[in-house]
């Protein structure tokens, strides 16, 4: 076994084998890593959700990490349920050594219940972030960290950068909602940020999907990934489990095959994921075309055919959401907003907001 190459969970238990350290079993063994365990609580779930929760006592948790991170030395450490104090300060002086630390607090379940008191955020706070490379958080959950909300895009990267502040060395950001009907990710490390956007908001909220996607960015950092190569190739595998992006394409033309179909979906989500990445630099379908090495004509009828829409529309849909979030939630002027966006100046903004929604930002501002 010292062969291969190890990572530990150290999380609670499933008894449904959907999250928890079932789940980061499955997954890591499934990515060809060798999966090594402590389990720090023991729940009872069922296809509803959480019944009841136990917490193990602290020498029982330490215990088990000790005895794997002397002997096997793993390559990536992922942490997860832990709500006692005491036993997140003894975990920490176990694996402080690991340079691939993930954290996923699990502060809140699939039902949006909180899971940790105060005293235990103030713990991950100042005893097990600084020692992080990555931390993996919900915008919910960073919101109740933090004390802050997050509201938009630029919030995003407000709670991401006070999490390096704290200590960590990447953050990773789900659960935006600044788009109706589609989820925003966030990357933020060295000072870099990169968004991601899904259009399948039900497969990415399932129960267990962000445990499953840390253990899998934990197996490939372990094998020797770069961050950025370790989230690529988690979402890859994520894709085939849930199906991260748009599930079918809405087309009627019965000669297109599955496969056409399965690669337009492809297509579609790697274009939302651009939108995401660029919308303030660039809101011509042409630059988006050209990244994804089609025509403006394919990537048209990619979307029309996946969800009804031209890409234009699509574009400016994702422009206008941030636009009315910075209004409702800044004291950002108009002239700010506009440049925010990347607009060339406030009345093409004001025109464009104007077309978009009937009435001009400002008074929508009051209204």
């Amino acid at each position: 076994m010292k062969q291969n190459t190890t990572i530990l969970s150290i999380t609670g238990s499933d008894n449904t084998g959907v999250s928890g350290i079932q789940a980061d079993i499955k997954t890591i063994q499934a990515m060809q890593g060798y999966a090594l365990t402590a389990v720090t609580a023991v729940t009872i779930q069922n296809a509803g959700g959480m019944l009841n929760i136990m917490d193990l006592p602290k020498d029982m948790v330490v215990g088990q990490v000790k005895a794997i991170v002397e002997e096997f030395h793993p390559k990536a450490i992922k942490i997860g349920l832990l709500r006692d104090v005491r036993t997140i300060k003894a975990v920490r002086n176990e694996v402080i050594g690991c340079k691939n630390l993930i954290l996923v607090p699990g502060i809140l379940n699939s039902q949006g219940q909180q899971l940790m008191k105060a005293e235990t955020l103030e713990a991950w706070k100042k005893i097990l972030i600084p020692e992080a490379f990555l931390i993996q958080l919900r915008c919910s959950e960073a919101e109740l960290l933090l004390n802050m909300q997050i509201c938009s895009d630029n919030d995003m990267i407000h709670a991401a950068k006070r999490l390096v502040e704290i200590g960590a060395k990447a953050v990773l950001l789900r659960g935006g909602h600044q788009v109706e009907n589609r989820l925003t990710a966030l990357l933020y490390y060295d000072g870099k940020k990169e968004f991601f956007s899904s259009e399948n908001t039900e497969g990415w909220q399932k129960h267990g999907v962000g445990g499953t996607l840390s253990a899998a960015i934990a197996t490939r950092l372990a094998f020797g990934d770069t961050l950025k190569e370790a989230i690529s190739k988690a979402h890859d595998y994520m894709h085939a489990q849930v199906v991260f992006g748009v599930k079918t394409v809405k087309a009627n033309r019965k000669e297109i095959t599955e496969r056409s179909l399965q690669r337009k979906a492809d297509i579609y989500n790697e274009f939302t994921t651009l939108v995401a990445q660029h919308y303030r630099e660039a809101h011509d379908v042409a630059f988006y075309a050209d990244k994804l090495a089609i025509t403006t004509r394919y990537l048209s009828r990619v979307t029309t055919d996946v969800v009804g829409y031209p890409p234009k529309q699509l574009i400016f849909n994702y422009i206008m959401q941030e636009a009315c979030s910075l209004l409702k939630t800044s004291r950002l002027s108009l002239g700010e907003i506009s440049a925010h966006l990347g607009f060339s100046n406030e009345s093409r903004f004001v025109a464009f907001f104007k077309n978009q929604h009937g009435v001009s930002p400002g008074v929508w501002r009051k209204g």
